[in-house]
């Protein structure tokens, strides 16, 4: 069972950028693709990001593309998003998730293991 632990979520004014984190408690992290989701209620759970577990593989939502970056670091077990440019459409709760394998997707369904959810209120 991986347990996935996010923070740095918070309110940020349109423009500005933040950080999430998601610290993995599997020592194999690098054995999993790693992915951001975002969701606001009553809405499908939409794709972000994601990245291999090797780095050799990126994916973006093109909602966000050239404004976030996704990176992992396996030696400390945490993926981050960066977040820049933030627009009051980005305001969200994000998750991260891990799959099992080398490879990336956009499916929420593909993902074994998901993040507690964390804020991100970006004001006009």
């Amino acid at each position: 069972q991986v347990q996935l632990v996010e923070s740095g979520g918070g309110l940020v004014q349109a423009g500005g950028s933040l950080r999430l984190s998601c610290a993995a408690s599997e020592p194999t992290f690098r054995s999993y693709a790693m992915g951001w989701f975002r969701q606001v209620p009553g809405k499908e759970r939409e794709f972000v990001a994601g990245i291999s577990w090797s780095d050799s593989r990126i994916l973006y939502a093109d909602s966000v593309k050239g404004r976030f970056t996704i990176s992992r670091d396996n030696a400390k077990n945490t993926v981050y998003l960066q977040m820049n440019s933030l627009k009051p459409e980005d305001k969200d709760v994000y998750y991260c998730a891990a799959r099992l394998g080398e490879l990336v997707n956009r499916d929420p369904s593909t993902y074994n293991y998901w993040g507690q959810g964390n804020r991100v209120n970006v004001s006009a």
